[in-house]
């Protein structure tokens, strides 16, 4: 394992463990010394809390936050079914 992947892997274990983020589903890559983020999270709290628990995490490293937020709320009328 090369040193960005272990600490692409480290990264990706302090979003998942933090209370503030607490996401799996978020890809977190590094390359140099860059961290990219990228994937969906319900609200722009939790986007901003991400890029707070890696800059805490590695201060040295540039953060490009590529996350988009994809609100999940309940569904809207009723379902067709065919």
């Amino acid at each position: 394992m090369s040193s960005e992947q272990y600490l692409a892997a480290n990264l990706r274990r302090a979003v998942a463990e933090d209370p503030r983020t607490a996401e799996l589903g978020v890809r977190v890559t590094v390359r140099g010394d860059h961290v990219m983020l990228s994937g969906d999270v319900a609200c722009a709290d939790r986007r901003a809390a991400l890029e707070e628990v890696l800059h805490e995490a590695a201060p040295e490293l540039t953060i490009y936050n590529d996350v988009r937020v994809t609100p999940a709320g309940e569904p809207e009328g009723e379902e067709d079914l065919r």
